[in-house]
């Protein structure tokens, strides 16, 4: 039941995930990623290629580089059971394509080692991953509006994510960051994000570092009567982080975000029975005046 669950699902988001694919971004690295298994098997190129085969077949992989595209499979199914989004999945997969096809070619031929080498390098210097684009109930930080929203009412919780735009961490944290704040957002807890990586004097303000070494990025805090109540990852004594998994889950746990939500809600109740309140008031005395004011006109 639920194979049929999941093969459904998927079916339909099928045209979303189509919509998604048909990148340039993921176009070419599909067709970098390919590249060896092109040559290798392109008929009419594949025969002037050298190969240590017994047989003397050019146009099949040898034992090395089925060796090769092994190890890749392990690395990738490794790095995948930490993966959460699809993007970061597929961007793995990508990644470590990449640097199998640079051993391979290297090792087929220095020339085409050479080539692909260069094209990566032009690749990674010219396009960028898709940044998303998505539905969101979020507010981006400035160097100056950062400090003032979080200290403008000591009612509202803030929950801040401090991010850089060249982090693929950052990138595939992105729609779970926006769908949390679909969920959650409210008067009194609100969702706050702001680019370290371009402003970084709030990266040193608030103690977040833009290191790849520290692996801090991306961060939330969590801010209430504007004053840092808890951050993840945590932050050891040598200034790097502590492994933690950004999934909706671990969020939702450890800001205690229902909770959280739920205290909101009943402080906009509260404010909007005040509000009432008061307008009834107003009514209240705006009708006394009128009724006064026909009074005398009448005895008038």
């Amino acid at each position: 039941m639920g194979l049929i669950t999941g093969v459904f699902a998927f079916l339909y988001h099928l045209p979303q995930i189509y919509k998604w694919l048909l990148k340039p971004y993921y176009i070419v690295s599909f067709l970098m990623t390919v590249a060896f298994l092109v040559v290798r098997k392109a008929p009419g190129l594949c025969e002037h290629l050298a190969t240590d085969r017994e047989d003397g077949n050019s146009c099949d992989f040898d034992w090395r580089e089925v060796e090769i595209l092994m190890f890749l499979s392990a690395i990738v199914m490794m790095k995948n059971r930490r993966a959460i989004t699809l993007e970061q999945h597929i961007g793995n997969l990508f990644m470590f394509s990449k640097v199998a096809n640079v051993i391979l070619f290297f090792r087929l031929d220095i020339r085409l080692g050479i080539l692909y080498l260069a094209l990566c390098v032009a690749f990674v210097m010219t396009c960028k991953p898709p940044l998303y684009m998505g539905p969101e109930y979020i507010k981006y930080f400035s160097d100056k509006t950062i400090d003032e929203e979080l200290q403008r009412d000591g009612r509202i919780t803030w929950i801040v994510e401090f991010y850089a735009n060249w982090s693929s961490d950052c990138q595939s944290f992105a729609p779970i960051f926006a769908n949390l704040s679909l969920k959650y957002n409210c008067a009194g807890l609100r969702f706050g994000k702001v680019d370290i990586g371009r402003y970084g004097e709030v990266s040193q303000r608030y103690r977040v570092s833009t290191s790849p070494l520290a692996k801090q990025l991306p961060s939330l805090l969590l801010f209430q009567g504007g004053r840092e109540v808890m951050r993840r990852p945590m932050v050891d004594n040598k200034g790097r982080a502590v492994s933690w998994t950004f999934n909706e889950e671990n969020i939702i746990r450890e800001f205690n975000l229902n909770e959280l939500f739920q205290k909101s809600k009943k402080l906009n109740k509260k404010q909007n029975s005040f509000q009432t309140e008061e307008g009834s008031e107003e009514l209240q005395q705006q009708s006394s005046e009128g009724g006064q004011s026909t009074e005398s006109k009448k005895d008038q």
